[in-house]
């Protein structure tokens, strides 16, 4: 699967209903998060039956304007949640369970179809909303060309509303796949806050700390937005721009870090990190803000992405001892964080800390691979999918006509 994402240009009358039909598509997930606590529903199929029950019911008439197809897209993503929540619970993961929570209203919110609802014209230039909102024709603005697609292989669509627009993503059933010539190089990673990573071969890539760089004109955004009225639109106004200058900062992260790993698939036969777990790592609250800049597992996630499509194995090893061991002769040298250079007393071996950790992952990704195949599927979280969003591939991109909300 693939998406492909464009901006929709319409009337204020039009963002409206789209509004509306976003507000919808809320109220029926967070009403089976309600009858699921109240015990009314206890599987999938009740609550696809509740979800007729709630359209069907006098006293909310906008429920039967979304179109059927929609509610049950909502339907299976407040059951995703519950399902997440039981297996957490059987699996005894430690700490909280996850625990499934009413979706709040926000600017950052989605409203998806299937294969109903919506109406591409001829050109592929146009999408039309057919259910009862009557949203009515908006016209694409992007760069990625539709008409390589048929329409049967379009099997949502999803209305994504943003800080600076609504969009649409189109997901494609295609399988992507590329050629690749052998190169011979095997490599291990070693990702950093001074460095962004250092390899095995001893090259580094400096960290581009987007955030800190934009910081202060967040920062004032931030002040601009705190003094100004609850309700007003002077507010509305504030929250806008602040929330641009955040997609602006994680837009160039991520176009930055997908480019990144393509570029280290390409030229590498295996490619070794760490299996980090960032999440625990970002409750040090000296880092956290370092460490969310780096967008480390959003690196891991492009590399297992683009593994897949030219067939480069990526290994994620357990990062225990790779900066203690000696990348040489194998004995522990304790080290603190500190400490920049490794200088082994057993064997002489003297190398920068990250080079002889990347050197050792990779080593542990070798024992690791004799004994198991290592990931082979893209694992994807989030909103949005990294199949084809934000892509790293030289195109031009359309120009746009930007609005505010």
């Amino acid at each position: 699967m693939i998406i492909y994402e464009s901006k929709l240009e319409g009337t204020q009358n039009q963002y409206e209903k789209l509004d509306a039909a976003i507000r919808t598509g809320r109220f029926v997930r967070n009403s089976i998060i309600r009858a699921w606590m109240d015990n009314q529903i206890k599987s999938r199929n009740e609550a696809y039956a509740y979800c007729k029950t709630l359209a069907d019911h006098p006293e909310f008439p906008w429920a039967k304007q979304l179109n059927s197809q929609a509610r049950q897209a909502h339907v299976e993503r407040a059951w995703a949640s519950i399902e997440r929540f039981y297996r957490n619970c059987k699996a005894k993961v430690p700490g909280k369970k996850g625990f499934p929570k009413f979706r709040k209203s926000q600017v950052r919110d989605s409203v998806e179809y299937k294969v109903t609802g919506w109406k591409l014209s001829e050109d592929r230039r146009h999408l039309t909303f057919t259910d009862g909102f009557q949203a009515g024709t908006f016209k694409l603005w992007g760069s990625r060309n539709l008409h390589f697609s048929q329409l049967n292989q379009i099997k949502r669509v999803r209305v994504v509303r943003r800080h600076d627009g609504y969009y649409a993503q189109f997901l494609i059933d295609h399988k992507r796949e590329e050629k690749k010539e052998l190169t011979g190089r095997q490599i291990g990673l070693d990702v950093g806050l001074n460095h962004f990573y250092t390899d095995s071969f001893g090259e580094k890539i400096d960290n581009p700390r987007f955030l800190r760089k934009d910081e202060r004109r967040i920062k004032k955004l931030q002040r601009r937005l705190s003094k100004t009225q609850k309700g007003s639109k002077k507010r509305v106004q504030a929250r806008n721009k602040l929330g641009r200058a955040h997609l602006k900062v994680s837009r160039r992260r991520n176009d930055w870090v997908c480019k990144l790993a393509q570029r280290v698939i390409r030229f590498n036969d295996l490619v070794a990190i760490e299996n980090l777990k960032v999440r625990n790592m970002i409750k040090n609250h000296y880092l956290a803000k370092s460490i969310s800049d780096a967008a480390w597992y959003r690196f891991r996630e492009w590399l297992e992405y683009f593994g897949v499509v030219y067939g480069v194995p990526v290994i994620a090893v357990n990062p225990s001892y790779t900066s203690q061991n000696c990348s040489n002769c194998g004995q522990k040298v304790v080290k603190t964080l500190s400490t920049r250079t490794h200088k082994c007393p057993h064997c002489g071996y003297i190398a920068d800390r990250d080079e002889n950790a990347a050197i050792n992952i990779l080593k542990f990704a070798f024992k690791q691979s004799a004994t198991t195949v290592g990931r082979t599927e893209c694992e994807v979280s989030g909103e949005i999918p990294l199949c084809l969003v934000l892509e790293a591939e030289k195109s031009k991109g359309t120009p746009r006509k930007r609005k505010p909300k």
